[in-house]
């Protein structure tokens, strides 16, 4: 298992290693240590190569990940798994604003807390959240789910799409066209499906409640044609 000590190699290298991954690679498991708050650590892995990271990290970590499995042994700056394509990233602490934003698909696990605008622009990327997040979050949301087992800020969801919102706690207020929906069977199915993926215990998916779209802001209204 190769391992990294960012406290006396350059990043550079440690990010080079994992994009020369190759159908084949010998090595699959990377360890990080001294990460010591870096930015864009293992961003753009492309291969299912995992990646323990022993310590807390900066700006933009496993972005634009798509197939590997990056593990946070700490908190993340903004913008964890920005852009995230597939694969699994699980913070072990908090994470900082828009964790997950414009991720395309794949699993953010955050075990701590959420700061504010978690999951805006999503498009296909699921998040659970084992705390609470901050206000903004699932902003212009357009698919995937973000699953919150704690408290929601203000304005969850505003100029939300069509992703799938779950949250167990308060909200503070809904954004701009997001209001809570029921919850069906096949909502509890998927629910409970993430719950156990990112290892909630002692949670029922019963316990949440389910907010989307009012699919008021993007569809044309002629009643408000004089407005234009």
């Amino acid at each position: 298992m190769p391992t990294f000590d960012l406290s006396i190699q350059p990043l550079r290298e440690l990010n080079q290693a994992l994009r020369n991954l190759g159908a084949g690679a010998n090595d699959d498991v990377f360890e990080v240590v001294n990460p010591r708050g870096s930015h864009a650590v293992a961003v753009g892995i492309d291969a299912p190569v995992t990646v323990e990271v022993k310590g807390s990290v900066g700006y933009y970590c496993a972005g634009m990940n798509d197939g590997g499995a990056v593990t946070v042994h700490g908190s993340a700056g903004p913008g964890v798994a920005e852009n995230m394509m597939s694969g699994t990233v699980v913070i072990e602490g908090d994470a900082s604003q828009y964790a997950g934003a414009t991720g395309r698909g794949g699993l953010l696990i955050i075990k701590g807390n959420a700061a504010s605008r978690c999951g805006i622009s999503m498009k296909g990327i699921d998040i659970v959240v084992h705390g609470n997040i901050g206000h903004m979050s699932a902003f212009m949301a357009q698919s995937g789910h973000l699953v919150v087992c704690g408290d929601a800020g203000d304005a969850l969801g505003d100029s939300l799409y069509e992703a799938k919102l779950f949250v167990r706690g308060n909200v503070k207020s809904l954004g701009a066209d997001c209001i809570e929906k029921e919850m069906r069977s096949e909502h509890l199915e998927a629910l409970a499906e993430l719950l156990e993926k990112a290892g909630v215990t002692g949670v029922k998916p019963e316990e949440f409640k389910r907010y989307g779209s009012a699919r008021k802001l993007y569809n044309f209204n002629i009643d408000n044609a004089d407005a234009y």
